[in-house]
């Protein structure tokens, strides 16, 4: 039994009831992903198990088993950063960054939904691709809570990579 976790392959826990969360934290000491809530109600510790968002706090690391986990360390590194950590930077999608990873990871999902005509809420036209407004992206992001108040910027950021269709 193993997970494919940024691209390195770990054992699972023999402790059935580890969440991913604890697993990534503190036994990986993968410290990107953060512990808000843990109640899953603010999505600071978004990751994505084969590309779609989950919330690692009420996820057992058990059930990414054979499975692939993506957490912020494993979308982009110094050099090499992800589109969506560049735009972040260049459109204050953060101030404390304490939710940033978890918005990123859940950004990443949201686009690949949008692309493959997932609709939300706020989709107009369930047959068509949801047009990528402002007001679809917040709907589609209302899971990720930033407290300091950069929704904004976030957006923003969002738009660029989505416009440059780099992911």
């Amino acid at each position: 039994m193993a997970i494919r976790i940024n691209d390195t392959e770990v054992a699972v826990p023999d402790d059935p009831r580890v969440s991913l969360l604890d697993l990534l934290r503190e036994q990986l000491h993968l410290t990107g992903t953060k512990v808000g809530c843990n109640q899953g109600a603010c999505g600071a510790c978004t990751v994505l198990i084969d590309g779609e968002r989950v919330l690692s706090c009420l996820t057992l690391a058990i059930q990414a088993d054979g499975r692939s986990v993506t957490t912020i360390e494993g979308l982009g590194s110094d050099a090499d950063p992800h589109p969506l950590q560049t735009a972040f930077i260049e459109h204050d999608g953060f101030q404390c960054g304490y939710c940033t990873p978890g918005q990123i990871c859940a950004a990443v999902a949201m686009l690949r939904e949008i692309a493959d005509c997932v609709p939300s809420y706020v989709t107009a036209d369930l047959a068509a691709r949801a047009s990528l407004s402002p007001e679809e992206i917040r709907e589609r992001m209302s899971g990720n809570l930033c407290r300091c108040g950069a929704h904004n910027g976030i957006v923003e950021a969002i738009l660029q990579v989505a416009r440059e269709e780099v992911i």
